[in-house]
């Protein structure tokens, strides 16, 4: 089993919503860290954590942020993180397939399937070895209890229920140390 984290500088998670029923929104998580244990040769048998800083969401606009963060939406204050952990892994064929886990927002946790890309592995020139991900999936915020919104007086709400999440992800293979100096290390 090989080790891998998330480079999160290049690296993405970022969502979608309908404002006004007329157009939509996007928006971005700028904090994250992620670690993968993946099995190679049965890549079913790899898992995936993930922790997202709710305060570090980012939509460009201050005010809407600071609405976001507050309790009417993440409540970051009580809820500072967002987690993703990988239930079981279901491959389709040799570059995509499904990951099922738990999505865990202001301490609600319900199963998501992410449909995921695998986009291929490449040695770095300072010699460590990445790999790059796709994954996507929607989900109805009002699952994780984020219910606020206004009525419109043209009809309809002003925040879509549905979120398209959307990521893109290139991980680092950890390299192993040998014993030796692990224990030298400890020893020191």
């Amino acid at each position: 089993m090989a080790q891998w984290i998330i480079d999160d500088s290049h690296s993405l998670i970022q969502f979608t919503v309908r404002h006004m029923m007329i157009s939509k929104v996007r928006g971005r998580f700028d904090r994250f860290s992620g670690t993968i244990t993946a099995d190679e040769q049965n890549p079913a048998n790899s898992s995936v954590y993930v922790q997202i800083e709710a305060a570090s969401i980012n939509t460009r606009d201050a005010r809407r942020d600071g609405h976001l963060t507050s309790p009417d939406f993440l409540d970051v204050a009580h809820y500072p993180h967002i987690t993703f952990v990988s239930k079981r892994i279901e491959v389709l064929d040799e570059s995509r397939g499904r990951m099922v886990g738990d999505l865990t927002i202001r301490g609600v946790t319900h199963e998501v399937t992410l449909d995921v890309e695998y986009n291929g592995q490449a040695r770095s020139p300072w010699g460590t070895v990445s790999a790059g991900f796709h994954a996507s999936t929607t989900i109805n915020r009002k699952d994780w209890g984020l219910t606020w919104n206004m009525a419109l007086e043209t009809g309809g709400v002003l925040v879509g229920d549905e979120v398209e999440i959307d990521i893109e992800v290139e991980l680092i293979r950890q390299e192993e140390q040998p014993t030796e100096t692990v224990e030298a290390t400890a020893a020191s």
